[in-house]
């Protein structure tokens, strides 16, 4: 019997560009297997899986969660200035 395929997407932006790439995986797969299988680390090579911070539909996990069919796998960014720190630099 051959391996059940599920399709979800991988989502990374820049400042400049936002890249969200569709892609089958096999039921069971892992977030981490997911964006490897995307090939999105050979178009954004600046992205260390072991340092950033990965989720789905905008809710941090960890990368060996398992993936649902439909899934969003989005690959986050650090920010360049806590948000709280900005809305007071804003206020003033």
């Amino acid at each position: 019997m051959a391996d059940e395929l599920i399709r979800i997407e991988v989502a990374y932006a820049t400042p400049d560009r936002q890249v969200v790439i569709p892609v089958l995986v096999a039921v069971g797969a892992t977030l981490e297997q997911g964006i490897k299988a995307s090939g999105i680390l050979e178009q954004f090579p600046e992205i260390d899986l072991a340092t950033r911070k990965v989720g789905i539909f905008g809710q941090v996990c960890p990368p060996e969660k398992t993936v649902n069919a439909g899934d969003r796998i989005e690959i986050y960014r650090p920010l360049a200035q806590n948000p709280m720190d900005a809305r007071r630099n804003r206020s003033k």
